[in-house]
């Protein structure tokens, strides 16, 4: 064990201290498994980190590294994914976050000393860490659709929407994460979210079973309260403190307009926020549809951070699920990437491996470094490139 330790301990002190995100990204995760919700000040001290130690490394290294190729891509493309998914409504802000301080603090492969190996045990040529977990985010995230498909095929639920959703009984809403797929007109991708509907109910005093009990009475804006209640955020863990009925109704005080069905905009005008994007129309076909259906499809919302979790650890072992030396990507381009680039590894497939020495960009023209850098974003592993079944070059 002490040899263990002190082997360990002769790794890059810089790569010693990126090890502080594993247990923190391990938390997030159980945070969002428990409440869909990671606080911000989660990520802002590993984004410092991140920077303090590129600064730091970037002292010793000399310019023309491949370091700083690895840099530049990991900030450059990793970074700005996790904004353009977040954009376009892939996942949450927590999520983005997350995915940004991965870039920062782990654009190149680190490296951990151990008595007999090296983890990672495989890397790519470029060397974008926080691509590889990406990569292998992405192959982990995939497990859950695939399982909620397998369980509505069971259940007898077969469509294109048993990828997506699940049938959850109305009554278990309130203690269910994720967001409607339906709405009065049919199946849709963007439905009411599950917390906006907690929201709701909060603010107005009442339990999903009331409005079920007389959808017409809370359908009418009269019957809005006169001092509603405090939303909340949606979260399952229900506040004690908070009062359960509102006051009196029938009051101008939400100054709700006659035609306000449900009392949709009354309600997003009077709280802080847009209760996670709803607009008074998709709150409407909401609360419609859960008024009047006994079942409906929800989509669960996969909280991402835990395949972000499991991707990280996976990628600290090796390169991807499945090993060292993979090709998982076989379109034809892959052959030409691949001669192309052994033609300039091929001395060192066939060097013994005391002899081996590894082809350093600055050796390459602009079109080859290209390749090389493609070869290493497709995660192509220098063992496959060349065509070989023996060791990987590493």
């Amino acid at each position: 064990m002490f040899e263990w330790v002190a082997t360990l301990l002769g790794s890059p002190p810089a790569d010693l201290v990126r090890l502080v995100a594993v247990p923190v990204f391990g938390w997030a995760a159980y945070r969002d498994v428990q409440t869909r919700r990671v606080p911000n000040r989660t990520w802002l001290p590993l984004a410092l980190l991140g920077v303090g130690l590129l600064a730091w490394e970037t002292t010793t290294r000399s310019p023309g590294e491949p370091f700083f190729l690895s840099v530049a891509l990991s900030l450059g493309l990793v970074a700005p994914i996790g904004y353009v998914i977040y954009w376009v409504g892939g996942f949450g802000g927590a999520d983005a976050k997350a995915l940004v301080v991965l870039a920062v603090l782990f654009p190149t492969f680190p490296q951990y000393l151990l008595p007999t190996t090296a983890l990672p045990l495989s890397r790519t040529y470029v060397g974008v860490f926080s691509m590889t977990i990406l990569t292998n985010t992405v192959l982990a995230g995939v497990v859950y659709p695939l399982g909620v498909a397998v369980r509505n095929a069971l259940t007898g639920h077969v469509g294109s929407e048993m990828f997506l959703g699940k049938p959850v009984v109305v009554e278990d809403l309130p203690t269910e994460y994720g967001s409607l797929m339906e709405t009065p007109d049919g199946f849709t991708r963007r439905g009411l979210d599950l917390d906006a509907l907690r929201m709701y109910l909060r603010w107005r005093g009442c339990t999903l079973a009331d409005l079920r009990a007389d959808p017409d009475a809370y359908r009418d804006p009269a019957s809005l309260p006169a001092s509603p209640n405090p939303p909340g955020d949606g979260t399952i863990e229900y506040d004690p403190d908070i009062p359960t009925e509102a006051d009196d109704e029938g009051t101008d005080a939400l100054d709700s307009e006659a035609d306000d069905e449900w009392g949709a905009a009354a309600f997003l005008d009077d709280i802080e926020g847009d209760a996670y994007g709803t607009t008074p129309e998709t709150l409407r076909d909401g609360l419609t549809v859960v008024a009047e259906a006994d079942t409906v499809w929800v989509s669960p919302g996969l909280p991402f951070i835990v395949p972000m979790f499991v991707g990280l650890l996976v990628s600290l072992d090796r390169q991807v699920f499945s090993g060292p030396g993979v090709k998982y990507w076989p379109p034809p381009f892959h052959t030409v990437v691949r001669n192309s680039f052994c033609a300039h590894v091929t001395d060192d497939c066939l060097r013994s491996p005391k002899r081996r020495s590894e082809p350093t960009l600055q050796k390459l023209g602009t079109h080859d470094r290209i390749i090389v850098i493609i070869v290493g974003l497709f995660r192509i592993d220098r063992t496959t490139a060349c065509g070989r079944t023996g060791k990987s070059l590493q």
